[in-house]
């Protein structure tokens, strides 16, 4: 096995045991990236000499003192290219930002260094993590298809094998989706668990970081580096008896025949493998979310495009623009309405729970579509996303193009580290990969 096969808790462990270091890793995810991203077309920008000196210079930290090492010691990590980086560019997909050079890092790139992480590069993103400019990133299944977006080159470079971890971010499904078409996990913590500080806004009250992995132990890796709280606390969840409530959800009326013969696999294996299965609905009152989420994103939006609108408008992409004119007539009051019912699903949704441990629902309609124009449909995630809960993507089957189709797991407000405790339990009845 080459090293750039390694998932990131495999690749952690190798060198904490001094069988892999740092640089052969990163080398050879640089040899990974230099033979398939001419066609995959993840990155915006690697720079293959900063990412071996600072590789370089975590094995000779660990040379020194192997006990002070952080989780992430030695492992290599992308950053979608809305997330700053003092050391490389940071473009956002549009052309007012080419070469543009923040002067530090955003909070969760410095965290992710602090816990020994490498940067090796930032990934291609949907333009502002919002609109206009698609991702040139293909889907590295099947290149004719979306690699799903925004987070668009962060999940076809995990899926690719060109880097075992890389952040995303999500405001409606720009995370979860991509973690689903690339067949790898993906989780979106509880909004405001981790800081985007550093990071552009789209809407300041559902943007959300995120991080995507090949096993739920990648995903629980960066969790300890973020110091999520139980994290590395909870304690082994048994599969035998947990509760799992199937939640078609509100917006059921446009799944796929792929994805909802994935939802139907993956409760027939946990059920079998001895977990409580059975349906699960959201109270009637939930049903409006999916327009509040829409509300919510657009009525912000207008805020965080309005400086570029007033100083760039001729670079600024029209479908950007859109937000800072008629932005679909949305107003103060129908904003504040939306704000009002979202609040309210919040205050309620910890008490649904009482029935059930965790909620299993779609990531997606199906398969990713065809074609560049577009990155899905985020139908399926902005109910949770507006409802600030944590969301974890995990691999299931494929569909009949031969294309990945996973699954979403859904748990109250901070319960983060739970939710990683229950995945971990549930890979391997849901993903074939991890048995």
């Amino acid at each position: 096995m080459e090293p750039y096969e390694l998932t990131a808790s495999e690749a952690a462990r190798s060198i904490r045991e001094g069988r892999l270091t740092s640089e052969a890793l990163v080398r050879s995810c640089l040899q990974r990236i230099e033979a398939r991203d001419p066609e995959i077309r993840a990155w915006i920008h690697v720079d293959p000499a900063l990412a071996l000196a600072a590789a370089r210079e975590a094995d000779k930290r660990f040379a020194s003192d192997p006990s002070v090492v952080g989780p992430l010691h030695g492992v290599p990590f992308g950053v979608k290219d809305v997330i700053d980086t003092a050391d490389l560019p940071t473009t956002h997909n549009s052309p007012i930002f080419q070469g543009h050079r923040p002067s530090r890092d955003a909070a969760c790139v410095a965290i992710a260094r602090s816990a020994g992480g490498i940067l090796l590069g930032k990934t291609d993103t949907v333009e502002f993590a919002s609109g206009g400019r698609k991702a040139a990133t293909r889907n590295p299944i099947d290149i004719a298809h979306t690699p799903g977006g925004s987070s668009s080159g962060s999940g076809a470079a995990v899926g690719d094998r060109h880097v075992p971890l890389a952040f995303g971010t999500q405001t409606g499904g720009s995370h979860i989706r991509p973690a689903a078409f690339n067949g790898i996990y993906g989780f979106k913590p509880t909004w405001g668990a981790v800081s985007r500080e550093g990071v552009k806004h789209y809407a300041v009250s559902l943007d959300t970081i995120g991080w995507y992995g090949r096993s739920v132990g990648d995903l629980a890796l960066m969790a300890e580096a973020f110091r999520l709280e139980g994290t590395g606390e909870a304690a082994p969840v048994s599969l035998a008896g947990l509760r799992v409530g199937v939640c078609r959800s509100p917006v059921w009326s446009s799944i796929e025949p792929a994805g909802e013969a994935a939802l139907t696999l993956a409760a027939r294996r946990l059920e079998e493998a001895g977990a409580i299965v059975e349906p699960f609905e959201l109270p009637d009152d939930f049903s409006a979310l999916a327009e509040v989420q829409d509300v919510i994103r657009r009525g912000e939006g207008r805020a965080a495009f309005l400086d570029l609108y007033l100083s760039d408008r001729h670079r600024l992409h029209d479908e950007l623009a859109d937000h800072c004119q008629h932005n679909r007539g949305i107003t103060a009051r129908s904003l504040t309405e939306a704000y009002d019912v979202a609040g309210h699903c919040r205050a309620r949704f910890a008490g649904l729970f009482d029935r059930i441990d965790v909620i299993l629902t779609p990531p997606a309609p199906g398969e990713a579509p065809k074609g560049l124009h577009t990155t899905g449909d985020h139908v399926f995630n902005g109910i949770w996303t507006v409802l600030h809960a944590p969301c974890l993507a995990m691999p299931c089957t494929r569909g009949p193009q031969g294309l990945p189709v996973g699954v979403q797991f859904v748990a109250p407000r901070f319960a983060d580290a739970r939710l990683l405790a229950m995945a971990e339990a549930m890979a391997s009845a849901v993903d074939p990969a991890a048995a």
